[in-house]
Order: structure tokens, then sequence, then C-alpha cells
């Protein structure tokens, strides 16, 4: 399976694993493909942590990170992000968290994982802090790819990785998005359909992955969004993909960062259990549905904040809501393939089950040429 993308990065499979799990970056990079850390909910100093842990255990096996890097201020400097959340939406959070009888946070405890930094700390999207995180990044030559989630990188980002011999990816959801890309000299495209999990588009994947390879050719692009099996990958790659980026498959692994209760809520859910919702970050990022997603949907809901505010008005309430074991509220990003992952199939396995049905479907569809079938 491998291609001029694999030899690049040094990998055998175009599997790309997006995770927040540092054990589920090791695994699929150990297992071949590789793992990319969303290194947008952690502080630089949590960031640095989670990359001693995983370079200590890849050795010189490749692994990527994934960032959210918004256009950066016109003063150039960060403004006072906090004065700027209405205290009309704070007020609101906290009635509905009472409502569901929401308990605070104990005194001291601190933000951790997906959905925000150390208590206090803005949340890593703004181009500031993740400027912080990539300084951090750069330090470690087992980083072979660096994906932005929001936009083409700036030019001097492009070019510290170009010099650094990493390989620079962007996601785009419209054709218009992946031409941006191309001409801001990104070194391949991600092309994630509207069955994504956490951001995503209107375009579904089966429409948009050939129209964005055609498009930027001969950039690579990668096929993301409602990708959990070898059949699903032997389809991008047949719509000229050269490889998958995957998400929500790997949630429901023993490896997987994901709490006991939204695991099973995930383990359970069907492919209809997820919505389109803007409460993560404002922007509309697919996830499971809630009485919480269902809350901001509400007359008397104030609407949602631009990014990054509505992730640092909603950040506090994220890991209340994770604390409490309220199974109503409980939600977690995720992709409309979670109705496929009704197990908890190690990564390893995810992989090797995902290349023998690669195999399969490639053998299969090749019989169909056979003029004595």
């Amino acid at each position: 399976m491998k291609n001029e993308l694999c030899r690049r990065i040094g990998i055998e499979l175009p599997i790309f694993a997006f995770t927040h799990c540092r054990d589920v970056v090791v695994a699929v990079s150990r297992a071949g493909g590789i793992g990319v850390l969303g290194a947008a909910g952690f502080t630089p100093e949590q960031l640095r942590h989670e990359l001693d842990w995983i370079a200590e255990r890849l050795g010189d096996k490749p692994f990527g990170i994934d960032v959210i890097m918004p256009k950066k201020f016109e003063t150039g400097e960060t403004p006072d992000l906090a004065a700027m959340i209405p205290e009309r939406h704070k007020a609101w959070v906290e009635d509905v968290l009472a409502r569901h009888g929401i308990a605070p946070l104990p005194a001291g405890a601190t933000h951790g994982g997906q959905h925000g930094g150390i208590s206090g700390e803005q949340i890593g999207w703004t181009h500031d802090i993740c400027r912080r995180l990539l300084d951090v990044a750069f330090d470690y030559p087992g980083l072979r790819v660096m994906v932005n989630a929001l936009g083409t990188p700036p030019p001097d980002v492009l070019g510290e990785c170009r010099e650094r011999g990493i390989l620079v990816g962007a996601l785009a959801g419209k054709v218009k998005h992946a031409l941006a890309h191309r001409d801001g000299g990104v070194d391949f495209v991600i092309a994630q359909g509207h069955e994504a999990g956490g951001h995503t588009g209107e375009i579904t994947t089966m429409v948009l992955v050939p129209q964005v390879v055609d498009a930027v050719a001969p950039l690579p692009v990668l096929a993301a969004g409602g990708i959990a099996g070898g059949r699903q990958m032997a389809a991008a790659l047949a719509l000229g993909a050269a490889g998958v980026w995957c998400g929500s498959v790997w949630l429901t692994t023993p490896e997987s960062e994901v709490e006991p209760l939204p695991k099973r809520k995930l383990l359970a859910a069907g492919s209809d259990a997820t919505v389109r919702s803007r409460v993560i970050s404002g922007k509309p990022a697919r996830m499971l549905r809630s009485r919480w997603t269902e809350a901001w949907e509400q007359p008397d809901c104030p609407g949602f904040l631009p990014l990054p505010l509505q992730g640092m008005l909603t950040q506090e309430a994220h890991l209340r809501i994770a604390r409490s074991g309220n199974e109503e509220l409980a939600f977690y990003p995720c992709g409309q393939t979670i109705g496929m992952c009704n197990d908890e199939r190690d990564c390893r396995t995810v992989v090797g089950d995902m290349v023998r049905e690669y195999v399969d479907t490639v053998e299969r569809l090749g019989r169909t040429l056979d003029e004595d079938v």
C-alpha cells in the first residue's frame, strides 16, 4: 500500500489517525500508519509532557500534530478575549448546568484534554497560543506531519516546517478551500466530508474527494469523513485519494482517552445519533447529540459566539459535565461512522482489519474485470 506520500513521511500504510490520545498515536504509528495528536486542547507545558511520552515509545517512527491556527489579529497582539464574552452567555450556561444539577468545579481543579487548558488560561484556539504549541513540537525529530484544521498555515510556519522536513497539510470542506491551501504552499490537502466528526462542512465525502483531487492535482489528497473500514478506504483511494484521515474509529478502542460514560454512549450510538453544532468552538462540528447540544437550539439560548470565544465560554462547562457523570448531557465529538464502532478492538487490530478488508475489496473488484466471470 505504499505510495509517494508514505515514502516521504516514512510510513508503511496511508492511514492517518487523528486523535487526542497519546496512546492511540503510538499504537497506530507502531502498526504502520501515523498517529496525529490533536494539540489544541493542551497548554505548551502539557503538550511537551505528551510528546515526551510519545517520543520515548516511538523511537524513530514518525508521528504528527494537528493544530487550530486562526489568522493573527491585525494588531499582532491577542486582545483580552475573556472580557469579550457577554455576561448574558455566562449566566445562561450556568442556568442550563444548574437545571441539570451540574456542580461547580472543586477548588483548584484544572481543565484538561480536548476542551481546554489549565483553568483560567485561554483555550489553544488562538494564533499566539498555537505558535507556542508549535515551538514545543518543533523540538521533536520524530515530528513528520503538521496539520492545520483552520485554514492555510502562515508562510513562516510553512517555511520552518519545510526546513525541518515536516510535511504540512490542511483540512478543506470545499474546493475553494483546497485551492487556497494549494496556492498557500501545503504539501497535502485533507478533503473532509460532511459525515466527519469535529469541524466539518456541508459536502459529503463521496462528492468532495474527487472534486478536490482534480482541483489540486498533482498535490496528494487524503479523504476524511465516513471512513472506518477497508471498504471505505478502498473507495477513498478509488476516488483518487492518496490515503485516509480517520478519527472516530479510534474513540472506542481500549487505548482511547474517552471516559467510560461517553464511551458507552459512543459504543451504543447509531450513525443517526450525531448532530452538527457550534457548541464546542463557534464553528460547525459534528458530535453526539445530547441534552447539552439540544439546549443550544432552544429559544432561550443567547446564541453561539465566534471562535475562540465560544470555546472559552464552554470549556469549563464541558469539564463539569464530564466530571458529573450526567448521561443526558454527556456528548463527544464524533462522525457518522460511530455507528460502525460498536466494539472495543485495539488500534493494531483496527488497522489490521482495515488493511485486510481493503485487500479483499480490491481483489473482489479486480475479479469484475475477469472475462471468465
